[in-house]
């Protein structure tokens, strides 16, 4: 049994962004207060910059998404936030995919507790109550916005600060911010969500309150997917995913694909589609993965091939082995005579 925690406040619908000022004029209270912007770089010189309320005393940095984010790179944009000025900003906002929402709550984290971010690398490390925040997603699928999570590759591993204190005070849900997405990285992104279902329903770390929004969520995507296109719907959809994973756990797939965004520098959601696709013997739920991917003609390429060395598969498969909460809610408590590193070899080089 666990004490679990949602995001305490949400705006949903079209047009949704516009009550972020109001919002920001309650924290504004001070004369010495600003703002922490964390924007994905992608939008730089885009208009939804021009939709944002930045006063001249708050602080941009526009995240490099590139990449996965590093514990280094967060370390340097905390690092940038405290020296800004003498005090600390009064939010902190996230506004971008998955990993902007990841950088923003581990940014939020840092102000207030000491070290670097690698030092959280686990569950329940952080002491201190951060910074106040506000995610934005510009994307759906990862459910960052609602998680308790705020992913980050270290130099030996790929994990999550997990901690109630990782979780949004407040989101804003606006599909009109989804329209400009490339398809691929759509579809990439938002599959992640239906895995966060398919690993919430089928581990043993779940509850009735979990299997509700996983269920539900589940369902959504098909509708969704196989059936007809809903931005505001989609939007839902990944939210009741990220609650569900969130306060759950996730199983196999996502330990295989932190090994191979540790290794190979895939980014999550396209490392996901690469993992799912192989794991039909554990998740029936592949096939409808694999129509949606037809009717979207989105074509999954195989990565391992003769560029990557068996010193690499090595690394992605001690990579996987690292997560054990996950491989326990999976397997239960024998899962490492399961899913041995002979079996997680096995199936990496299928991918």
């Amino acid at each position: 049994m666990r004490n679990s925690k949602f995001v305490q406040h949400y705006y949903l619908g079209s047009g949704a962004l516009n009550f972020l000022k109001p919002l920001l004029e309650t924290k504004r209270t001070a004369n010495e207060s600003f703002v922490v912007f964390v924007i994905d770089h992608f939008f730089n010189g885009k208009e939804v910059i021009n939709q944002l309320p930045i006063t001249r005393d708050d602080l941009v940095l526009f995240a490099d998404t590139t990449d996965e984010p590093r514990a280094e790179y967060i370390d340097d944009l905390s690092d940038k936030v405290k020296s800004y000025k003498p005090y600390l900003p009064v939010v902190v906002i996230g506004i971008g995919g998955g990993s902007t929402l990841d950088i923003a709550k581990a940014i939020s984290i840092l102000l207030t507790n000491p070290g670097l971010a690698q030092d959280y690398q686990g569950w329940d490390l952080v002491k201190h109550k951060p910074v106040y925040k506000i995610g934005i997603p510009t994307i759906a699928g990862t459910g960052a916005e609602f998680t308790r999570t705020a992913v980050m590759t270290s130099k030996v591993k790929k994990l999550g600060m997990n901690s109630d204190y990782s979780v949004f005070d407040q989101v804003f849900l606006d599909p009109d911010l989804l329209k400009t997405v490339p398809k691929e990285q759509f579809i990439y992104t938002a599959m992640d969500c239906f895995v966060h279902n398919v690993e919430s329903l089928r581990g043993s770390q779940n509850d009735a309150m979990t299997i509700a929004f996983a269920e539900k969520s589940l369902e959504m995507m098909k509708d969704i997917f196989l059936g007809e296109m809903d931005l505001e719907k989609l939007l839902v959809a990944s939210g009741m995913g990220g609650i569900a994973v969130a306060n759950s756990n996730v199983g196999i797939c996502h330990p295989l694909s932190y090994g191979l965004s540790l290794v190979l520098n895939l980014h999550h959601g396209y490392s996901i589609c690469i993992a799912f696709n192989q794991l039909e013997e554990y998740y029936p739920e592949v096939a409808e993965f694999r129509r949606i991917l037809e009717k979207y003609q989105i074509v999954l390429p195989k990565i391992i091939n003769e560029s990557v060395s068996n010193k690499d598969i090595d690394r992605m498969a001690e990579a996987t082995l690292k997560n054990e909460r996950p491989l326990e809610n999976a397997f239960g408590k024998e899962w490492r005579t399961i899913f041995t590193k002979e079996k997680v070899i096995d199936l990496i080089r299928k991918m």
